[in-house]
């Protein structure tokens, strides 16, 4: 019988990226594949989208807030469905090991498999875990994380750094393929402009504010979220997307340097990919403060410059982008000597043992 690998993990594109970096090479290595995410989420998009033939299971999902809300009275029972639901498909779909990539969608899926006996392998991301990953580590079998900081905030005896778990297909961008897509030319530089998978307000603003003094140094590929469009900017030079999928490596291919958010797993892929960038951290207030501790870490070891969201204004942004473009030799300089991470293959390795608990 073929071995089965279930993943989990849902709420943002980061806490799928890394589970569609991996579902290929399972695939190819003749395992059965599945995953559990919310009931309309943004991991059902992509993962249906990315991976037709996969069964994809929707569970009923709460949300952990660290602030009041009377939503907390109600989510726990959304969890405590989720739970059962969870526990439902393990029993039907049997899977040898769960790979949990975090988010709230993530945990009633992790103590299911505790419950059912089912090795869990938890891959964290961000400097610090975040909340769903901090209540699912009592209940993994190991834990996986991105940065060494990291292994400060989990149990030693079952926490390894991993690094980034880098998609295979990130290496393969055609940049034929982007520019016949875009229409760029080779006589300017190519800036890509992201603010995650929701898009930031902030960050484009700045951009749209100095558009047309950009576009006098750089042709602009602008990922700026859903719903985030403005169909009063058309401009040579200057392509908006809410959100791409498939493009996204020819994209890259073409991309001198990058404004960013600084999500892990974006980040990682722009320093295998040797992108200099420039890191814009969602603020205290917006969120628990990761990204402000990732950009922090890229920043020491030379791989990125980074404007505070408080600081960000249409002339901090330029300033920015200036010192960017200066420093992008050295930026790149120091990339060379990059973190060591484990390969999708040395990934594969070790669930597969586990698989064998």
């Amino acid at each position: 019988m073929k071995k089965h690998i279930l993943f989990t993990g849902g709420g943002s594109a980061g806490h799928v990226t890394v589970n569609t970096a991996l579902i290929p090479y399972f695939q190819k290595n003749g395992w059965k594949t599945s995953y559990i995410g919310s009931k309309n989420g943004i991991e059902q998009e992509i993962i249906t989208e990315q991976f037709p033939d996969i069964p994809y299971h929707g569970i009923s999902s709460g949300k952990l807030r660290r602030y009041f809300s009377t939503k907390n009275f109600s989510d726990p029972f959304r969890v405590l469905k989720g739970l059962m639901e969870s526990l439902k498909i393990i029993r039907k779909t049997k899977p040898d090991i769960i790979f949990s990539k975090g988010g709230f969608v993530s945990v009633p899926v992790v103590m299911a498999a505790k419950m059912k006996g089912i090795p869990v392998a938890i891959h964290e991301s961000d400097v610090t875990p975040g909340l769903a990953n901090k209540l699912a580590i009592p209940f993994a079998t190991k834990i996986f994380t991105t940065f060494p900081e990291a292994l400060q905030h989990t149990p030693e005896e079952k926490s390894i750094c991993a690094g980034a778990i880098i998609r295979e297909e990130l290496f393969k961008g055609n940049p034929a393929a982007g520019r016949k897509i875009t229409g760029f030319h080779n006589l300017k530089p190519v800036l890509m402009i992201m603010g995650g998978s929701l898009g930031s307000r902030k960050i484009n603003d700045a951009v749209r504010q100095n558009l047309d003094s950009l576009l006098e140094r750089y042709q602009i590929i602008h990922l700026c979220g859903k719903g985030n469009l403005d169909f009063s900017l058309q401009r040579d030079g200057y392509l908006q997307y809410e959100y791409v999928s498939s493009e996204l490596t020819d994209f890259l291919a073409i991309t001198d340097m990058v404004i960013s958010r600084a999500g892990s797993n974006s980040i990682f892929e722009f320093l295998a990919l040797k992108k200099p960038m420039l890191l814009i951290p969602l603020s205290k207030e917006a969120s628990r403060g990761d990204q402000i501790l990732n950009a922090n870490s890229f920043v020491k070891q030379g791989f990125a410059l980074k404007v505070e969201e408080e600081e960000l204004s249409p002339q901090s942004f330029i300033r920015k982008l200036e010192e960017l473009e200066n420093k992008q030799t050295q930026i790149k300089t120091a990339m060379e000597s990059g973190l060591e991470a484990y390969t999708i293959d040395d990934m594969y390795q070790v669930l597969s043992k586990m698989s064998l608990l």
